[in-house]
């Protein structure tokens, strides 16, 4: 750093030290709040005021935060208390009309504030109002529930016309059947994983993905597969290349073959997931089928996003395939 920069950064700083610190928080859009142990509002800073509506701070002061709020929101504030009173950093979103009914939602932070011993002496408490964040999803959410309608009938749609052809011909229906419970599965591993806000649980989502890839000449089987809920991103990568690796079996390897997949899945102490795919094909592996090509470089891409690994092991007759991923909460 140069002399120049040196002079520039010490002015900014002398400039700044005259500034209070309220007089900084009237320039954030967000609205703070310092709070009481007990909850009670001691300072909201000016832009905070317009954002909530409220005209005159003195309407509001010494009041207790969480009785401006309609429950759950002011059951959310309550709980946060005791969790900020131990260091920690709380964080919740909320519904809360202004002071004047206008509707909006919130990001909500509470933090502790110590005195000069050390001592938490109250909550610093920051909302954010996010309602046109919130409407947008919400549109999205409506939009994909209509999507998910839809595609529910055309599954539907697509059974009824399978089983009505091939009614009266007793080969035929017995294909019909096989083909129509194939689509009730993949249309059911579609709607697991379909509302993007809720974690998918495992055990639900791993044969839901590969059972429907399975035919007649081959076996598909289980063993643990413990009841984790996945959080979307890892629902999603899993779904892919679990997807992918039946996708695969069913056009080279042991659904193709006649042979077997058995999959299983263990977590660790350590919040790490291990999912082990094992198929065993009727003939030996050919080489293009080992090379794996586009699909097995999407997989590997698709696994290091979520900070996970893939092991591919390749037999005479059969695939081993091993995915680790890093749990979150």
């Amino acid at each position: 750093m140069n002399d120049v920069t040196k002079s520039a950064l010490a002015a900014a700083v002398s400039s700044l030290s005259t500034v209070s610190l309220a007089s900084v928080l009237d320039q954030s859009i967000d609205c703070f709040k310092v709070l009481t142990l007990d909850g009670k509002i001691q300072y909201m800073n000016n832009n905070g005021l317009c954002a909530m509506e409220i005209d005159d701070f003195s309407a509001v002061e010494g009041t207790f935060w969480a009785d401006l709020m309609p429950e759950p929101a002011r059951q959310s504030l309550v709980d946060s208390y005791p969790a900020a009173a131990t260091g920690r950093t709380v964080q919740f979103r909320a519904f809360i009309p202004t002071a004047k009914g206008t509707p909006r939602w919130w990001d909500i932070s509470v933090s502790p504030v110590t005195d000069d011993a050390g001592r938490i002496a109250g909550f610093l408490s920051v909302s954010r109002d996010v309602t046109v964040n919130h409407q947008s999803r919400e549109a999205l959410k409506i939009a994909a529930a209509e999507m998910k309608h839809r595609l529910k009938n055309t599954y539907q749609m697509i059974i009824s016309l399978i089983m009505m052809t091939a009614r009266g011909n007793t080969n035929h229906e017995k294909f019909a059947k096989q083909m129509a419970d194939r689509f009730g599965a993949l249309s059911r591993a579609q709607f697991l994983f379909a509302d993007t806000d809720e974690p998918c649980d495992l055990d639900k989502l791993i044969p839901a993905l590969v059972t429907p890839m399975g035919n007649g000449a081959g076996q598909v089987s289980f063993g643990a597969l413990p009841a984790i809920p996945m959080q979307p991103a890892q629902a999603d990568a899993i779904a892919l290349v679990v997807g992918e690796l039946a996708v695969n079996s069913a056009k080279h390897g042991a659904f193709a073959h006649g042979g077997d997949v058995h999959v299983s899945a263990a977590a660790d102490e350590s919040d790490g997931l291990t999912i082990v795919w094992r198929e065993r094909c009727g003939v030996p592996i050919e080489q293009h089928s080992r090379d794996g090509g586009q699909g097995l470089k999407l997989m590997d891409q698709i696994m290091r996003a979520r900070d996970g690994s893939m092991v591919m092991d390749w037999g005479d007759h059969g695939l081993v395939a091993t995915l680790a991923i890093r749990l979150t909460v």
